[in-house]
Parts: C-alpha cells; sequence; structure tokens
C-alpha cells in the first residue's frame, strides 16, 4: 500500500509538472540590427583582445630572462625623465642596397619584387622581421628591414635568402641596432 502511495505521488507530481510545462511561454526572440551586430562584433573583440594582452603580460625580468634564453643581447638603462627601467634588446638593420644586376625587363623585375615581398612577408609572421621598407628617394640605398633575430650571422642568412638579394638585384649591408623593448613607432 505504501508502494502504491509513492507511485500515486510521483504520478500527480509529474503530472502537474507537465501541465505546467505547456503553460510557460516562451520568451521572443528580437534579432540585433546589423548596426547591433557589428558593434557586438567589435566590443567582442576589444574584450578578447584586453582578455588575451592581460593574460600575456609578463614582467620585464620574464622577457629579459627569456630573450637571454634564446641568445639576443639586453641592456636595461634608467630614463632619467621618468625613472622608468627601460629593457633595451639588440636588432639588426639590414641596409637593402642596389646589387650589380638590375637590368631585369618589367616583367622580371615585378615578379621578383612579388617574391620579395612576400618573402618579407614571410619574416614578418614568423617573427625573424619586425619592419621592412622601402626608401622614398632614388639613391643606392633602396630600403631597410629590421630583423629580430639573436645573432648577426642568423640576420646575414635571412637576409641573403631574400629572392631580390639572390638574384643580384639587391644586395645588403647588416648593422647591430639598439631598440627599447616593446616600443612602438609614432
Amino acid at each position: 500500500m505504501e508502494i502504491i502511495k509513492k507511485i500515486a505521488s510521483v504520478f500527480l507530481i509529474m503530472l502537474f509538472i507537465i501541465a505546467c510545462k505547456d503553460d510557460v511561454k516562451k520568451p521572443e526572440v528580437i534579432e540585433p540590427t546589423p548596426e547591433e551586430l557589428a558593434v557586438m562584433k567589435v566590443k567582442d573583440s576589444l574584450y578578447d583582445a584586453f582578455v588575451k594582452t592581460e593574460a600575456n603580460k609578463k614582467t620585464q625580468k620574464q622577457i629579459k630572462e627569456a630573450l637571454h634564453a634564446k641568445g639576443y643581447k639586453t641592456f636595461d638603462y634608467i630614463d632619467e625623465k621618468t625613472q622608468d627601467t627601460i629593457l633595451m634588446q639588440q636588432y639588426f638593420i639590414a641596409f637593402l642596397k642596389s646589387g650589380a644586376i638590375r637590368g631585369q625587363n618589367e616583367e622580371e623585375a615585378a615578379e621578383l619584387q612579388q617574391q620579395h615581398l612576400e618573402y618579407l612577408g614571410k619574416m614578418y609572421d614568423e617573427g625573424h622581421a619586425d619592419i621592412s621598407g622601402p626608401f622614398g628617394d632614388d639613391s643606392d640605398i633602396r630600403g631597410i628591414t629590421i630583423y629580430n633575430v639573436p645573432t648577426k650571422k642568423m640576420a646575414e642568412r635571412l637576409a641573403n635568402d631574400d629572392p631580390m638579394v639572390q638574384a643580384n638585384r639587391l644586395k645588403v649591408e647588416i648593422h647591430p641596432w639598439w631598440a627599447a623593448k616593446g616600443h612602438h613607432l609614432r
């Protein structure tokens, strides 16, 4: 008898839940406008960028130790104005100069230029080059690339693998160059 009462109670409770479930109205879904969607995407991307930046922040000491472990040269100096400790890193600047063979026809020169730009893009994507660009005059120095590598030998190898250098349309001159780690051009 006790079991029948329990089964009946469970059955009544289930019946009540099912009956109430049908009475619940589903909320009306209002689709956002294209403008609202655009704003939401921007907010989401800004939030994601902030979260990733905050999660990946390293101390200057951690950055310096990581650089040294990879063979980079660094030094610190105190900014007299702000009293901040600035971490300087050695990079390598490659001056791209006119090479011995510059007589390619227009089609060959355009193809070499395309390969050159693809190569520099690859160097940037892989983290080996930070800045590249041509000079705005017609001097012997055609442009620069700043290599973010630990040794001059590595910078020379990367610079000499450029298709323009391989074709002898450009030649390379590399010098060590120091810049404050994390500072940007303005």
